[in-house]
């Protein structure tokens, strides 16, 4: 079995690409240079009453920019096309263009379907107006859709874990020396230390990123939502208590307290577990005042919104601070149908920790300057109870900037769990999550760059896609 090239029977394209980057890269520096030392394009009258931008340099370079652009991308795309039609033809691009064919598949329907329906879709539909945003949701959406099918083994070569004889350390490309049928027959992105696949071991990654940070995220902005809004809404006493709190825990750094929290004497003290119990509750509580607060005067709405959102939610909450064995033992074993690796229990934890206290004051902030506005007072003036007013009047006017800070701080805690598995904190050590195939390769870095590079670059475009698209919601949400 022949190792593959890496562009194979498509590399006729090779030279086109590197003039149409040759081309974009000199058209960006010579735009960057006259933007610097021209002034601003004027507009000037056409003759016939209409105005019309002066024809500068300037001009012209930015033009060169946009088409250097659209040629580059012209020539990935045949890439791409001619690598899934062709497949290990195409070489290891090829190969790997064809294993991702179903998030291929899944980012044109959604984007089509978005796109069709954006005037129905809200803020969501206004992101596909900010080529920024939708280059940042691709970007986000891609890893979303590489985790989710990775996990079901839809994309992914080999096993993560397994380690094959004779690919230790070997070159993108690499072939298996004794293939079973049905094997994938080369190891795309090449072995790591251990033999393992280094490719397959970026898509579980992924998986590993997606089931985490999002919904880390989510829970550190419940509790950072529910202290925050009567923080700010009511001041006094109970605004410089929790003030204080979080000014407490954000006076450690970020790593140390990580550190702190992870550390097997502080585990076995069934810390995390307890920390679980009291963050984990966040969302019942804030879920039972949204819908109280709502529905208070209808009995029987009340009741029934209550059981059928918040009874689910419980034996859930139940079921995942549960610990078998542990301090915190209070399912039968028969009803605890959820089992959280200790390691990833603790690592979440920490995660909604350290971010809440941040998301607590920036909610606070904005609920001390909504509180003065005049539709609060008109809420007030009919009666409404204070929670009412701070969750149907004071939250919803706030969602611009928490939407931002939202997806900012998703990147936020991706870059923090990819710190993590670097230091190899929380995590299992044979997790492959990026930090720790980082780490993992880092060591050998000098001789063999196949090992780092691929998780590292999957980092980096996780979270500049996340940045692009917090930068678009916020383009949008400032036009409204």
């Amino acid at each position: 079995m022949d190792p593959l090239s890496w562009t194979g029977k498509i590399a006729f394209l090779d030279p086109v690409l590197f003039i149409a980057l040759g081309l974009l890269t000199i058209s960006v520096l010579v735009w960057i240079l006259l933007s610097a030392v021209l002034p601003e394009q004027r507009a000037i009258n056409a003759g016939n009453g209409s105005l019309g931008l002066s024809s500068d340099p300037r001009g012209m370079a930015n033009r060169a920019v946009k088409a250097a652009l659209l040629a580059t991308t012209a020539v990935l795309l045949a890439y791409l096309i001619l690598g899934m039609i062709m497949g290990t033809g195409a070489g290891i691009i090829g190969a790997m263009a064809q294993r991702f064919l179903p998030v291929w598949i899944a980012l044109a329907l959604l984007f089509t379907l978005s796109i069709r329906y954006k005037r129905r879709l809200g803020l969501y539909g206004k992101l596909f107006d900010s080529p920024i945003g939708m280059i940042g949701f691709a970007l986000v959406m891609f890893w979303v859709f590489t985790g989710f099918f990775g996990a079901f083994d839809l994309i992914v070569t080999h096993d993560p874990l397994a380690q094959l004889s004779g690919l230790k350390n070997k070159v993108p490309g690499t072939p298996l020396r004794s293939p079973e049928e049905g094997d994938f027959q080369w190891y795309l992105l090449g072995g790591d230390n251990l033999a393992r696949d280094v490719f397959s071991r970026m898509i579980k990654g992924a998986w590993e990123v997606v089931k985490i940070a999002p919904l880390a995220t989510l829970f550190a902005f419940m509790v950072g939502i529910t202290l925050g809004l009567p923080a700010g809404y009511f001041g006094g006493r109970l605004d410089t208590v929790l003030s204080f709190l979080a000014n407490l825990i954000l006076a450690f750094p970020v790593i140390l307290l990580f550190y702190l929290l992870v550390t097997p004497e502080i585990v076995q003290t069934g810390l995390p577990q307890f920390m679980a119990i009291v963050l984990f509750a966040f969302p019942l509580i804030f879920f039972y005042v949204l819908i109280n607060a709502r529905y208070r005067t209808q009995p029987s709405k009340n009741r029934l919104y209550l059981g059928v959102l918040l009874l689910p939610m419980l034996a859930v909450y139940l079921m995942v601070v549960n610990d078998p064995g542990s301090k915190v033992d209070i399912l039968p074993a028969v009803l605890d149908r959820i089992d959280i690796p200790g390691g990833i229990l603790v690592v979440f934890v920490s995660v909604v920790f350290v971010n809440s206290p941040t998301v607590f004051r920036i909610v606070r902030g904005l609920a001390m300057d909504i509180k003065t506005r005049d539709y609060v007072a008109a809420a007030q003036t009919r009666g409404e109870r204070p929670w009412y007013i701070m969750l149907w009047e004071v939250l919803p006017n706030a969602r611009g900037p928490l939407i931002v800070d939202f997806c900012l701080r998703i990147g936020y805690t991706t870059i923090l769990l990819g710190t993590l598995g670097f230091f190899g904190l929380g995590l299992p050590p044979e997790s492959p999550d990026w930090g720790s195939t980082i780490n993992e390769g880092r060591k050998l870095l000098a001789i063999y760059l196949h090992p780092a590079l691929p998780p590292a670059f999957a980092l980096l475009s996780m979270v500049l896609g996340l940045n692009l698209l917090a930068d678009g919601l916020r383009e949008e949400s400032l036009k409204d």
